[in-house]
């Protein structure tokens, strides 16, 4: 998946689809770790929706140019500021796919700190850690060992 260190970037499409595959399978192991924790199931039963694929996608156009701006700064506010801005793509994009198709693939709404059902602030550190993990991927993806 990713290029060797030596290899020139990978174009925008395949780093959209990096971004989409390696976004569904953190979910996956994510929502089956939570499984585990929160209903003591073995059989950690994890779950996606075809629709985070696109969504984790978007990673290639949103948050490759935001790191490139962000690089020179602190961890701790680029770890904030991806926080800031993976809450805001997972509320826009949930309010766009209930627009179109009725319902989010997620439903926050009995969490304590959700907004409006389509995310949980709560999670803020969890999507911060995310951004500045997916800081190496970006690196890799587009050639940048």
């Amino acid at each position: 998946m990713f290029p060797p260190k030596n290899e020139p970037f990978r174009p925008p499409v395949q780093r959209f689809v990096a971004y989409g595959l390696l976004g569904c399978a953190a979910e996956l192991v994510f929502t089956g770790l939570k499984s585990v924790l929160n209903h003591r199931d073995p059989g950690l039963s994890p779950h996606t929706s075809p629709w985070m694929f696109p969504i984790y996608g978007l990673m290639q156009p949103l948050y490759e140019p935001t790191h490139d701006r962000l690089r020179p700064l602190p961890t701790l506010v680029r770890a904030a500021a991806y926080g800031v801005g993976f809450h805001a793509v997972e509320y826009l994009s949930g309010l766009t796919l209930r627009r179109l198709i009725g319902k989010a693939p997620w439903d926050y709404s009995r969490a304590r700190l959700n907004v409006s059902g389509l995310t949980r602030l709560d999670y803020f550190p969890l999507w911060a850690g995310f951004g500045l993990a997916m800081e190496k991927v970006h690196d890799r993806l587009v050639g940048r060992v």
